[in-house]
């Protein structure tokens, strides 16, 4: 029989979504930098763009919610990110530009910087 304490399970939980993070980001990165290379108006824009607004548009409200373990000055930091990566993708889908580099560059820092 397996006998796991309460912090074991909640490292792991931690460790699993911080993963899972990871993943998602790894994901939005794939789509922007495919959507890249296939133009502004490509139907891979589109999807990373949707892609990537869905995630942050999860990521900002997980970040506001009192629950969120994260210090609150972190938090703040990234829902700011969170909110200029939003902006970013909707001038690209609105055509008032058609660069994804700055999308990818800091989704690549951030998902780097989850420990």
């Amino acid at each position: 029989m397996y006998q796991f304490s309460y912090a074991d399970i909640q490292t792991d939980s931690v460790a699993d979504a911080k993963e899972r993070e990871r993943q998602l980001l790894d994901r939005s990165i794939e789509l922007l930098t495919e959507a890249a290379a296939a133009g502004s108006q490509s139907m891979q824009a589109i999807e990373a763009l949707h892609f990537t607004n869905r995630l942050w548009t999860n990521f900002v409200e997980d970040l506001g919610s009192g629950d969120n373990a994260l210090p609150k000055e972190l938090r703040a930091n990234l829902i700011s990110i969170g909110l200029w990566l939003l902006r970013e993708a909707e001038d690209i889908r609105q055509g008032r530009t058609e660069s994804f580099e700055g999308l990818i560059e800091v989704s690549q820092i951030i998902r780097g910087g989850i420990q």
